[in-house]
């Protein structure tokens, strides 16, 4: 603790003590340079890392680093921490926690600055935690979505961001499920069918095929805003197939065959389809290097790319498989 007596004897302030001084404060170092020499140069020098400078843990942990500090005086010399301070022994007593009125001890750890996401933190420590006995001898019980339910058994929640993680992701599942439902009324209630909607339907787990591989090639997380493309970008992929479907049912009623409207529509409407892709990419593009949405934004990307090409072949040939067995039936 700070000797009053001494730091006013020595021209000094006891708030000067009460505050780290610059040495242990981290300087924070911007680097331009990105770690993915793939991409163009316009877009590395927009990605900027900060590294933060600090002693070894071992060195922080040790207190003669800090009494050989010095601090400036009013008289403008240095005078070491160690001569300003005296040691004093002695027990603190610890604090308890409580949590839904059950007693806990946090264990914090922060991973995002390494891993960017605390389930593979998770996936990690739990093979290594599965050999971890509790006081009692017993393994030890790992929750992961819910509360231990009794308090004279030991046990282990993961709580924290990965509660947060996982009821986002929960109710982004059931806003997903309720989007699918919702589309598929629409579509029945249009086409009056049945099996239409199935094929209009299609372009939405298409889209995967270009979301999950971007993702892996540029690096990111698939993050909650990653989820939140997807949906939205749902609603785009089905109208797309709601131009192909509508145009061979308009060629059918002129008197074509089957397979020559199939093939038409493939060709012919491939160019609005195209538009609305190239619409989609430019509106995201602005924010694909924003640190919070570039998940939504490379999402509805990458989504409409991949389900644009895909289902220009995919929805006319399904169509046409359902449509000729019904109509031999």
């Amino acid at each position: 603790m700070g000797d009053r007596v001494r730091v006013g004897l020595l021209l000094l302030e006891i708030k000067q003590l009460q505050q780290p001084p610059r040495p242990l404060r981290p300087p924070i170092i911007t680097q331009s340079r990105s770690a993915r020499p793939w991409l163009p140069a316009f877009l590395r020098s927009l990605i900027r890392r900060s590294f933060i400078l600090r002693l070894p843990r071992a060195s922080r942990r040790d207190d003669r680093a800090l009494a050989a500090l010095q601090l400036v005086n009013r008289a403008g010399r240095l005078v070491p921490v160690a001569d300003l301070v005296r040691p004093v022994e002695g027990l603190q007593d610890r604090a308890r926690y409580r949590k839904n009125l059950l007693p806990v001890s946090y264990v914090l750890a922060d991973v995002t600055d390494r891993i960017g996401s605390p389930v593979y933190a998770i996936l990690e420590l739990r093979k290594a935690f599965q050999d971890l006995r509790a006081p009692d001898g017993k393994p030890l019980e790992m929750f992961f979505i819910q509360q231990p339910p009794r308090s004279n058994v030991w046990g282990m929640k993961w709580d924290g961001e990965w509660q947060i993680t996982y009821e986002v992701f929960r109710d982004m599942g059931f806003a997903f499920a309720g989007v699918l439902v919702l589309i598929f009324v629409l579509v029945v209630g249009w086409f009056r069918s049945f099996v239409t909607p199935w094929v209009v339907m299609l372009p939405i787990p298409l889209s995967l095929v270009g979301i999950l591989p971007a993702h892996w090639l540029t690096g990111m997380f698939f993050t909650a805003t990653s989820m939140i493309g997807m949906i939205a970008g749902a609603g785009i992929v089905v109208r797309n197939a709601i131009i192909l479907v509508d145009f061979i049912e308009l060629r059918l009623a002129q008197g074509e065959t089957l397979e020559e409207a199939c093939m038409d529509a493939g060709a012919i409407r491939f160019r609005p389809m195209l538009l609305t892709a190239a619409a989609v990419v430019v509106g995201a593009s602005v924010i694909l290097m924003d640190p919070i949405f570039q998940g939504l934004a490379l999402a509805l990307i990458a989504g409409e790319i991949a389900s644009t090409l895909l289902s220009r072949t995919a929805v006319p040939v399904l169509y046409l498989i359902t449509h000729r067995r019904r109509a031999r039936a």
